[in-house]
Formats: C-alpha cells, sequence, structure tokens
C-alpha cells in the first residue's frame, strides 16, 4: 500500500481533520525547516558574536557543534516516544523546549553559557525533525515516499535559503540577540499550528510497547540490517559535508574573501537555491530512476565539489572556483538526501520513529563532528573546511556505491513493505 487513506488518519485522531496532501507537507516542511533556521540564520552574525563575547572563532563555532549534537541526541528520546505515545505529544513538547532556550540564548551573558543552551534548543527542535520524517513513512511508502521526501525538501529548504538573508535585516537593527528572540517567536508559531492542524497519523494499535529494553532492542535490530545503515551513512556524510560548509563558510567567504553579511548572506541563498532544485529534480526522475542511482549521482557530484574546493585552497586558484565548488557540495544533498531516507526507512513502516530517531542521530553527529573539524586549522579555515568536505564526501559515496550493490536493479518500492 502505497499511502495511508485520508480516514485512517481520521481514524487514528478523531477529533481533528486531517489535513490535505500539500497543507500536510507545508506544515511537515515547516517542521523539517525549523531547525535549518536555528542552524543558518546566525551564521551572518557568527563574526561579530565572537567579537562581542570575547572569543576565538573556535569557541563561537562550538555553538553550531552545540545544537547539532542536541539535535542528535534528543532525536534518540523523541524518536522512540513518538511510537509509543503517538506524534502529536512529543512534537508539541519538544517545540516548547526550543523556544524557551532560544529566549535563553538571547540573554546568554558567555560563549559557554551559549553552548550550554544551544544544545538544549537542539534537543528541543530534535523532534520537530523526527516527528516529520516518521509522519511522512506514517502516509507514504516506496517511491511515493522518495517523492514526498523530496516534496518536503522545497518547504524546508525555503529555510536556508531565507535564513542568512533574514539574519542579515534582523543584524541592521539589532545584535545577535535579536537573531534568537526571531527563533523563539518562529517556534511559538509552529506549536499554534501543531496544536490546531497537526493530525495523529499513528493509530494505537499500532504503537510499539515497552519501555529502554524494548528501545535498545529495535535499535539493534537496525544497527545489523545494510539496508538501514549504508543509505544512513551515506546520507549522513552528505550532510555532515554541508555542515563543514555551515560552519566554515562565515569565515572563508567574510573574512577571507571579503564579503559583506548581506553579500555572504545571498551567496548562501544561491546554494540553497540549487539544493531545492535538484530535490524536485529528484521528485521527478526517481520513478524512472530509482533513488540509488539517484544517491550515487548526488554523492559523486559532492566528491567533485570538495576536490575543486581543496585543489583551489592549496593552490589559490580564485574565489570562483571556490563557489562553484560550495555549490557543488551543497546543491547535491538536493539529490542524496532525500533517497537516502526513502532508502533507509523503508522497510521500517512500524518503528518509523525510531528508524528516524537513528537516522537522524547519525545526521547530526556526523554534522557535528564536521562543524567541530572545520575550525581546526585557525586562520586557514578554508584548508579545514575543503579537507573535511572531501573526507565526508568520499565516505558518502562509498556506501552509496555499496547500496547500490545490494538493492541492484529494485526499487525501493521493491522493497517496502
Amino acid at each position: 500500500m502505497s499511502t495511508l487513506s485520508e480516514d485512517t488518519v481520521t481514524a487514528a485522531r478523531p477529533s481533528h481533520r486531517p489535513l490535505g496532501s500539500r497543507r500536510r507537507l507545508m506544515l511537515l516542511g515547516s517542521l523539517s525547516g525549523l531547525t535549518p533556521l536555528a542552524v543558518d540564520m546566525y551564521l551572518p552574525a557568527l563574526p561579530s558574536l565572537t567579537r562581542d563575547l570575547g572569543t576565538t572563532n573556535s569557541a563561537s563555532q562550538l555553538t553550531l557543534a552545540a545544537l547539532l549534537v542536541g539535535l542528535a541526541s534528543g532525536q534518540l528520546f523523541a524518536g522512540p516516544l513518538s511510537d509509543r505515545l503517538g506524534r502529536r505529544p512529543p512534537v508539541l513538547a519538544g517545540l516548547a523546549c526550543f523556544v524557551l532556550a532560544s529566549v535563553g540564548c538571547a540573554l546568554a551573558p558567555s560563549v559557554e553559557a551559549l553552548i550550554v543552551l544551544r544544545f538544549v534548543q537542539g534537543f528541543g527542535g530534535a523532534a520537530a525533525v523526527v516527528v516529520a520524517r516518521a509522519v511522512v513513512r506514517d502516509l507514504y511508502s516506496g517511491v511515493d515516499a522518495a517523492r514526498a521526501f523530496a516534496a518536503l525538501m522545497l518547504v524546508m529548504g525555503a529555510a536556508p535559503i531565507l535564513a542568512p538573508v533574514l539574519g542579515a535585516q534582523v543584524l541592521r537593527v539589532t545584535s545577535w540577540r535579536g537573531i534568537f528572540i526571531v527563533l523563539a517567536g518562529a517556534g511559538v508559531l509552529l506549536v499554534a499550528a501543531c496544536w490546531r492542524a497537526l493530525p495523529e497519523t499513528l493509530a494505537p494499535g499500532d504503537r510499539t510497547d515497552g519501555g529502554l529494553r524494548s528501545t535498545l532492542r529495535v535499535f539493534r535490530m537496525l544497527l545489523r540490517d545494510r539496508g538501514f545503515v549504508l543509505p544512513t551513512v551515506a546520507g549522513a556524510a552528505g550532510f555532515a559535508a554541508m555542515f563543514a560548509y555551515i560552519a566554515g563558510s562565515p569565515y572563508v567567504l567574510q573574512e577571507i574573501h571579503g564579503l559583506s553579511p548581506q553579500e555572504y548572506s545571498i551567496v548562501f541563498g544561491l546554494n540553497a537555491v540549487v539544493l531545492v532544485g535538484l530535490s524536485q529534480v529528484s521528485g521527478r526522475v526517481v520513478r524512472r530512476t530509482g533513488p540509488a542511482a539517484l544517491l550515487i549521482t548526488g554523492t559523486g557530484l559532492s566528491v567533485t565539489g570538495a576536490t575543486l574546493l581543496l585543489l583551489t585552497s592549496l593552490l589559490d586558484l580564485g574565489f570562483p572556483l571556490v563557489l562553484l565548488g560550495l555549490l557543488l557540495v551543497v546543491g547535491a544533498v538536493g539529490l542524496s538526501a532525500p533517497n537516502a531516507t526513502a532508502l533507509a526507512l523503508a522497510d521500517h513502516g512500524r518503528t518509523a520513529g525510531a528508524a528516524s530517531a537513528l537516522l537522524g542521530l547519525t545526521q547530526f553527529a556526523f554534522g557535528a563532528i564536521a562543524a567541530a573539524l572545520s575550525g581546526l586549522a585557525g586562520e586557514r579555515t578554508d584548508v579545514s573546511m575543503a579537507l573535511t568536505m572531501a573526507g565526508a564526501s568520499t565516505l558518502a559515496l562509498a556506501c552509496a556505491v555499496a547500496t547500490t550493490r545490494r538493492t541492484g536493479h529494485r526499487s525501493v518500492g521493491e522493497q517496502a513493505t
């Protein structure tokens, strides 16, 4: 069965009228887009935040790494809870935590306090990410799931396009602290939207039983499944390359290449436009090509872009090639991410929350490591960023090739149950 009927959604939560397909994907995309907003909106402010708090570039980049660790660990709680309690309670609680932590970030007196609060912010926001993916898996399977994840990226892709631009404009009238107030406001709006409009998509009879022991048993089962692990690592390594860009690009583009915060936000937005565009190409052609082939294509583009960036940083080949390399690495995620996610979740309908949590943990753990590594070269952030991207992209391509060999010519629809 490729989709659940609207009657099934209604039966799961009779008191809420089910969302239409387009409205549903808009809301789920907004949930998925909250964390990119939290990541990307303050990027133009990183240099000024560093000066204001009297800290170093590496310490400021740890605020990003802390957010990613919070996102990773929070999904370990939110995913299994959503399998036991339904999708709505965890996402509402997580969003409330996100709002409170955002206000705390705005008031942070030191970089150490900001690091802790960014972790809490990510921990709360994790519920939005994991529940959005689980709801898609509740409602769709097979190629339809791959297309739904691609459609989700159209909505969530607006966050990285708009976030740096919005952050740069907020900086015109206030400091980096005002950015976190805006994030708190976005969280409040999503709490209201989910309370009113998000249906419960996991019927009581389909929920899992048991506590921590049962959860650990599910995680062990998933980690032994190569059909889950290979595409999960491929997608996570692709995300790691992008997070190296997210952490390193404010310094590379603004301090090494002299862009203003506004010019930086334009470059960032253009890269995000390419990412969204390729995700929509993926949604249109996946039925003909299959998701594994698109995963290979995306990871191959990422390796090409990362190699170009590394050569450019070592040989000083010029700023235009820097922009081209970044565009290839970031845009490639639009092809690799939705197809890696669909392949990983294809055979795990009943435990979609736990599988989504483990997938998200892997993505953000890889991203946190990449964010930290991208600043290790000190003043030569361009070299450490490019090296991190190249290593992550190579791992992504290797796992994508292994995924293709395992699935052969079968489509994800044939694997799904």
